[in-house]
């Protein structure tokens, strides 16, 4: 069976997420965790370091400007990491879901250069989280400062992180059984969001901090 976005979203809505081994094998695996990363939107933690650069940063932070080079980025080689799981297929699902509308990126620029961003798809009031990057010190960071803001402002009510890794634990990541997951999962997916959210202009880092914390 041909996979198509459509069954992805539908994977999605069952818990489902799909993966490659590598960036060079054309092939996909579904994955469903024991445990489940999640960031409690409720909880969402900034720090006061990463909070200053918030305040202070001359970057500009956009949505859905160039999904292709978010994707980029994100499959990119980097410290500590020589390739990634984004693969050809990847790309063409999730390129054709951000046409669709159920896939979203959040971008850093400094000035006309791209520094950081990140991409998700939007299913319902839940926000699957797929991967991020940076070229800069901290403007992964920014970017998810930035999603977490237009999520709580949007009435999201699930941020998945898929899995929770020291970077994202420090925002408040937590691991939740399957069971416990689904149940949140079928709530979200009943709660319609606020599509407008993604058709903001950028906003000021003050702005996002106050949405993210609040």
């Amino acid at each position: 069976m041909q996979l198509t976005p459509e069954i992805v979203l539908e994977a999605y809505a069952a818990g489902l997420f799909p993966m490659a081994e590598s960036a060079d094998d054309p092939g996909l695996f579904w994955l469903e965790p024991k445990l489940r990363g999640i960031i409690p939107l409720s909880g969402f933690t900034v720090h006061r370091r990463l909070a200053r650069t918030l305040r202070n940063s001359h970057w500009v932070v956009a949505t859905d400007r160039d999904f292709d080079a978010v994707i980029s980025g994100c499959a990119a080689a980097a410290d500590g990491r020589q390739s990634t799981w984004i693969n050809g297929r990847i790309r063409e699902l999730y390129g054709a879901l951000f046409r669709a509308g159920h896939c979203h990126t959040v971008e850093v620029y400094d000035g006309e250069t791209l520094v950081g961003g990140l991409y998700g798809v939007s299913l319902g009031g839940a926000f699957f989280g797929e991967s991020m990057f940076h070229t800069a010190r901290d403007a992964s960071k920014v970017a998810l400062c930035h999603l977490a803001a237009r999520l709580k402002r949007g009435g999201y009510c699930l941020l998945d992180t898929q899995f929770v890794t020291p970077h994202l634990a420090q925002f408040g990541a937590v691991e939740i059984k399957r069971a416990s997951y689904l149940r949140q999962l079928h709530v979200a997916l009943e709660t319609p969001p606020d599509p407008a959210i993604w058709r903001l202009p950028p906003l000021d880092g003050a702005t996002a901090l106050a949405w993210a914390s609040a």
